[in-house]
């Protein structure tokens, strides 16, 4: 008689536990266990509970290859999802085997689970286990199907798939939520004042491994209901109409202010801090160095002298490096949208900036379409201040623009839903690089799935608040992703060919290209012990159909992008993992979590416009600066959005940070505590800049930083 002890983690989330029977079978080398029961006195699999149990066989089963968890009903009770999150066997020889597991199982079914032990499909060779992971990508790509949202589009999630799910298959999802709580599903609805429809079934109807947890669900409705009702109170949210007076805006967000959105609104207006936004704003990376100047931007040289001074002109400073363009090209053909019944208008600037002697970036010139005229004047510092002011305004209403859907949405969210998905359907849990990747997955599929439920929808919030809505959203979208490069995705490459690499207090480059050589490191130790050879590399089918699906479904297989549809070594492989995994990590936090700060004070991230772009100089006034601002509902409904994006959830886990342990060799474990002690030194590094700085940048201070696109 042979004894294998079992011992049996379940997570510690609220429900976790599970009344139902479970039972055990262990497959060996040399045959399986019987079926047996896992029983014991008392409760079993409650919620955080680790308890053992011992399974008996009539001979030794030589090495373990798999371990099948049979869930079955108990008595009369409903469904009961139960959380495992692992289970170690230990053999008559006193060996122990870890079986990672992590994830909610319902109805009844039988899971199997293999060693934790990474392995390529390379190292494989039994029948059995070769079908193991043939038979999990199957039932993964079953569930997790592509989407068209629009044409030039990244392809999505089916959502639909989950749903044919729940009523096809005898493991179908319940309608509630199992991560961690559950609830009723009342239907779409209002929160209080809110100006967007929390589409339940979004937060609901989702696989249950992909879904937010009750904590993250309760805390992102919670965050917006204070803010929105204290608008709705106060009549701001169906007030239309002018802004009578600038200060007025103040009292939108009394109760929620930060540091840094007081500081941007003292500062707005100055040169020098519309100058610092390029390099430490919500959008970092619109600059771009120039050499000589574009022939649809015909600034003379006579134009700036007043500002460069004495002792030098533009060409010299353009042969120095100090001259850089933010183009805004991509707006010239956008649609326009209408809101409250009224017309918005849309510009295309170009936006000329200097580097100073004294190392301070400041507008040159603006010119707010790509087509230079004497209907298209150029706006300068030494122009009368309500024109400059205007002009500067427009520009921040375009970076809004192309922050919003371009750098933010469709470069983090939806390419890394993409990848998510690629992740999901070809590599199986047993894959080193599904492990390595799965933590920066964590919740992409259900925060975008509410995105487009609740804001890019017709008459979502992007109807609501933008002046191109969202026609203009999915026009700014396809047109981004056609022109979309592996250059622009790679952070030092992009750095280096926007030529701003010597710029100083250019603290998202300075912090970023540290966060990505530590992730670097880390991934290429993981990838240097699984992928020995560049033969490794080429022979992994999984691996290789995993970048295939990526190049097809995120970049419609556009060869000019520079994506990879195949990786031939391992320098390839970690540049491409560390990559995603930098902007499913850091990016997301660069670009995001500043919202609120930055975009509080309305005029300084306006979201439509409503005159069109001035042909003429020296006719700006107060009056006529306030009617092109948004209106006061359109304002408050838009910064509602600033306030809720940029309030991270409960149940965060920042970079790094692995409580799931995936990886059960000792190799990756001493590489993630390599890198864990990486991101603590930068983040005192960071701490330590920070003081002395009269703007603290801490957007990419590690701690931070969630490991994905959750919010």
């Amino acid at each position: 008689m042979a004894v294998y002890r079992l011992c049996v983690t379940t997570g510690p989330y609220l429900k976790a536990g599970t009344l139902d029977n479970i039972h055990a079978t262990l497959v060996g080398t040399c045959g399986e266990s019987p079926k047996q029961r896992l029983d014991r006195v008392g409760r079993d699999f409650a919620s955080g509970s680790v308890q053992k149990y011992k399974v008996r066989c009539a001979a030794e089963l030589g090495e373990i290859l798999l371990l099948r968890l049979h869930k079955e009903r108990f008595a009369f009770f409903r469904k009961d999802p139960w959380y495992c999150s692992r289970i170690s066997v230990t053999a008559p020889d006193g060996s122990v085997v870890h079986f990672p597991c992590y994830q909610w199982i319902e109805g009844y079914c039988t899971t199997e689970l293999r060693p934790g032990t990474a392995r390529t499909i390379c190292q494989d060779s039994l029948p059995l286990l070769l079908d193991h992971r043939k038979q999990e990508l199957q039932a993964r790509q079953e569930c997790y199907r592509w989407k068209i949202y629009a044409p030039g589009f990244p392809r999505m999630v089916d959502v639909s798939s989950f749903e044919e799910m729940e009523s096809d298959k005898k493991f179908a999802l319940t309608k509630t939520a199992p991560c961690e709580d559950q609830g009723d599903n009342p239907g779409n609805r209002y929160l209080p004042g809110f100006p967007m429809k929390i589409d339940i079934p979004s937060l609901l109807h989702m696989e249950p491994n992909i879904r937010y947890s009750a904590t993250k669900t309760a805390s992102l409705i919670f965050n917006a209901i204070p803010a929105s009702l204290g608008m709705k109170i106060r009549g701001l949210l169906d007030r239309k109409g002018s802004w009578k007076k600038l200060d007025d805006i103040r009292n939108i967000f009394w109760c929620h202010k930060t540091f840094t959105s007081e500081y941007v609104t003292e500062h707005w207006c100055e040169d020098s801090f519309f100058g610092y936004q390029y390099l430490n704003g919500v959008n970092p990376v619109m600059l771009h160095g120039l050499s000589s100047l574009p022939s649809k931007l015909p600034v003379t040289n006579d134009m700036v002298a007043p500002l460069l001074g004495p002792g030098t002109c533009l060409q010299t400073e353009l042969e120095r490096g100090n001259i850089f363009l933010a183009d805004y090209w991509i707006l010239a053909e956008a649609p326009v949208n209408c809101l409250n019944g009224r017309q918005q208008y849309v510009a295309a600037p170009l936006c000329l900036l200097w580097l100073n002697p004294q190392g301070v970036l400041l507008p040159l010139a603006i010119q707010l379409s790509q087509t230079p005229g004497p209907e298209n004047p150029i706006f300068l510092p030494t122009d009368c201040e309500l024109d400059w002011l205007l002009a500067k305004t427009w520009v921040r209403n375009s970076e809004f623009l192309v922050h919003e859907n371009n750098t933010h949405f469709l470069c983090t969210h939806l390419l890394c839903e993409a990848f998510s998905m690629a992740t999901l359907r070809q590599l199986p849990l047993c894959h080193p690089v599904y492990k390595l990747l799965l933590p920066h997955t964590r919740y992409t599929l259900q925060v975008n799935t509410i995105a487009r439920a609740t804001l890019l929808n017709p008459d979502g919030l992007v109807d609501k608040v933008t002046s191109i809505g969202r026609r203009g959203l999915i026009y700014l979208m396809s047109t981004g992703l056609a022109h979309f490069t592996y250059r622009d995705f790679c952070l030092p490459d992009s750095l280096r060919a926007r030529s701003v690499l010597t710029i100083p207090n250019y603290h998202y480059r300075d912090d970023g290209l540290k966060i990505w050589a530590a992730i670097e490191r880390f991934v290429s130790e993981i990838v240097n012990y699984y992928y020995p050879s560049d033969a490794s590399v080429q022979q992994d089918s999984e691996l290789q159909a995993w970048v295939g699906e990526i190049f097809a479904q995120a970049f419609l297989g556009r060869e000019s992008s520079g994506f990879p549809s195949q990786l031939c070594t391992p320098g390839e492989l970690v540049k491409y993992l560390t990559a995603i995994i930098f902007n499913c990590s850091a990016q997301h936090a660069a670009v995001n979590s500043g919202q609120h700060d930055f975009g509080a004070w309305m005029p300084n991230a306006p979201s439509s416009m409503r005159q069109p772009p001035p042909q003429t100089k020296g006719i700006t006034t107060m009056k006529s600066y306030l009617d092109t601002l948004p209106e006061v509902n359109v304002t408050c409904n838009n910064l509602l959005l600033f306030w809720l994006v940029s309030q991270e959830p409960k149940d965060q886990r920042p970079l790094g940070t692995y409580p799931d342990e995936h990886f059960t060799e000792e190799a990756p474990q001493q590489s993630i505590a390599a890198f864990q002690n990486c991101l603590a030194q930068i983040s005192r590094d960071i701490r330590e800049r920070n003081q002395s700085l009269p703007l603290p940048y801490a957007y990419l201070d590690p701690p931070l930083i969630e490991n994905s696109v959750s919010i």
